[in-house]
């Protein structure tokens, strides 16, 4: 059975985002307080009008006291909210269905993570005890054996899959660099990706997403009660959260080649929206690049390509700024970096910028020709046994 969706019946009517990056001079109570301000100063109200928060964070605290201490929150429900890295897609979700249910009038999602005062490289965490049959790879390694897979089963050449991933880093970065809260800020040459140090695999540096510190929130009310507070809200379209049975590692049918979790969100999601070619329909796509390959598969997965067919639409061009459909056009997970708990929200942040026209040097052309819709795509996990998350918003109630 799939799920029955609350299309146009949410709307988005403030967010904020901190810059994402290494930002040692801010604590975790520091973020908060700046994105949870930007956003209520986005939609016009003081914190006393929200009924409900949810607070999505992966490591970076335990409980709802982890956002009432630094918000002086006058005794109303905080919950802690946490799915790998779709921690703030999920935060968002609870949110919108506790609006949509009539259980609150206004609601915030709100994510935070501080990963560069860890003590740790990368992403932090102590391994679950399995029962031995899981390899024991870091996360580099494991993303890593997507490219090879795609490669072989697609006819790929070595030399061609490294230029495909080359340019998805390349064009994230060029994106990147016109957003003013990018952890990473400057357009970077192919040449310096395609030679920079490997990681795992055939993954180089270039290739992996950045660890950083940031935060996001949105705050949510009933569609209809949309225009008291903007004049430009964001609609709810489709929300689709699905967690698979985690078999890929074990199953001798699974390839490497596709997230089959990401497919089911993507076509729950798009019968939510009444979305018939997500590539024609859709003015952007925020998705989980957190390797190259990553985005390279999930083109196909979200079906933005055919089969076998992505890495032609990469060096085509297809998914830059001014291509037919921008993908990560803030600079993806890759230039503005992944703070566990925000990222989900961060990318619902670029919808919001720019559906309401207000993305500046970065401002999608297609959008003015008239489309409309904007979709998000968080990941948590690996591939073959991963969670997913797939929203589409947009400027316009569907007539």
């Amino acid at each position: 059975m799939a799920s029955k969706g609350i299309r146009d019946r949410v709307a988005i009517i403030g967010m904020g985002c901190t810059s994402f990056g290494e930002l040692w001079g801010k604590s975790v109570e520091d973020m908060l307080v700046e994105s949870s301000s930007d956003a209520l100063k986005s939609a016009g109200v003081g914190l006393d009008v929200i009924d409900a928060f949810w607070l999505g964070t992966l490591y970076s605290g335990q409980s709802g006291l982890t956002l009432s201490r630094p918000l002086k929150i006058a005794y109303k429900p905080v919950t802690r909210v946490e799915n790998f890295c779709a921690t703030g897609s999920e935060a968002f979700r609870n949110a919108c269905y506790a609006v949509a249910s009539g259980a609150y009038d206004i609601a915030m999602a709100i994510g935070v993570e501080k990963l560069k005062d860890s003590g740790y490289s990368g992403l932090p965490g102590i391994g679950m005890p399995g029962d031995g049959t899981r390899a024991g790879l870091t996360a580099p390694a494991t993303f890593s054996l997507l490219a090879p897979a795609y490669a072989k089963k697609y006819g790929v050449d070595d030399p061609t899959l490294k230029d495909v991933m080359t340019r998805i880093a390349w064009k994230n970065h060029k994106n990147g660099a016109l957003n003013p809260r990018a952890q990473f800020r400057k357009e970077v040459p192919k040449e310096t990706i395609a030679r920079s140090p490997l990681v795992a695999g055939p993954l180089g540096i270039f290739d992996c997403s950045g660890v950083s510190d940031g935060s996001a929130a949105a705050i949510v009310v009933r569609a209809e009660d949309a225009k008291k507070f903007t004049d430009k809200p964001l609609y709810v379209k489709a929300l689709s959260f699905i967690a698979g049975p985690a078999a890929g590692p074990l199953d001798p049918d699974y390839d490497y080649t596709t997230f089959p979790e990401v497919v089911a969100s993507a076509s729950d999601a798009y019968a939510q929206a009444g979305i018939k070619d997500p590539r024609t329909e859709l003015a952007m796509a925020e998705v989980h690049d957190c390797f190259t390959p990553t985005e390279l598969v999930l083109m196909e997965d979200l079906g933005f390509a055919a089969r076998g067919t992505a890495w032609k639409e990469v060096l085509a061009g297809t998914y830059d700024l001014d291509g037919e459909l921008a993908v990560n056009p803030d600079g993806g997970l890759k230039s503005f970096g992944h703070p566990i708990g925000a990222s989900g929200l961060r990318m619902l942040f670029e919808a919001w910028t720019q559906l309401r026209g207000e993305a500046g040097e970065r401002q999608i052309a297609s959008i003015g020709r008239g489309r409309k819709l904007a979709l998000t795509h968080n990941l948590g996990g690996a591939p073959g046994e991963c969670v997913s998350f797939v929203s589409v918003v947009g400027s316009e109630l569907s007539r």
